[in-house]
């Protein structure tokens, strides 16, 4: 039993070290808060903003939206650009509430502009967080907040390196969005140069079959 309690003692204490030690020197993470000002424009007025860091081979995008909208047919449209090209992009767009549409979109040069996922209803959670996330072997999948709504979608390679923001389909549209902001963090890394990055998993899978054994030889003793 002192072995046990030993074990557990151990990976407690140890698994902070390897988390310093061993960090994965790729991982990279831009966070910025964009106001409601940003959205009260056209798309042919939305400049491209390039990010300190291009974000590639895994890669996350957490989308917080914190928009006071202006009028319930006012959007908010994010667009990530690939760094070899920005005739590549991703598009979230994320509608006025009650109705909360939600669709993604993405363009390439063999395909074009394609939407693959619309929800004109509830497509989209405020007090939930919407992410988009890539790896370059599972492709694109994202989460609206409560469900995934696109799984392991094949895009080729596509690396961050900029994005722009818009809400207005016309100059003449009143403005989308009056208050708030939304924040938009950026996380990507490389899995590859950290060997020992799902090490902290392992204790707790550990962990839980000490815990497992402990129970059983109770239970039956």
């Amino acid at each position: 039993m002192k072995y046990i309690f030993l074990i557990l003692f151990l990976g407690f204490f140890i698994s902070p070290a390897f988390a310093q030690d061993l960090t994965n020197p790729s991982l990279l993470l831009d966070t910025i808060e964009i106001p409601a000002d940003e959205f009260n424009r056209i798309l042919r007025d939305a400049p491209v903003v390039m990010l300190d860091d291009v974000h590639a081979v895994s890669w996350q995008v957490t989308i917080d939206n914190n928009l006071l909208y202006a009028n319930p047919n006012g959007n908010a449209v994010l667009r990530i650009y690939d760094n070899e090209t920005h005739d590549e992009f991703i598009e979230v767009g994320m509608g006025a509430q009650p109705d909360n549409k939600f669709w993604v979109a993405v363009q390439t040069p063999k395909e074009g502009y394609i939407v693959v996922h619309k929800d004109l209803d509830r497509g989209w959670y405020p007090q939930a967080k919407s992410i988009v996330s890539y790896t370059d072997r599972a492709g694109l999948t994202v989460n609206n907040g409560a469900r995934i709504v696109v799984t392991n979608l094949d895009i080729g390679t596509f690396a961050i390196d900029s994005y722009s923001v818009y809400g207005m389909e016309g100059s003449s549209d009143p403005p989308a969005v009056n208050s708030g902001s939304m924040i938009i963090e950026f996380l990507s890394g490389d899995p590859a140069k950290n060997a020992f990055a799902l090490f902290p998993f392992y204790v707790a899978a550990g962990v839980g079959i000490i815990v497992g054994v402990l129970f059983l030889t109770k239970k039956r003793s």
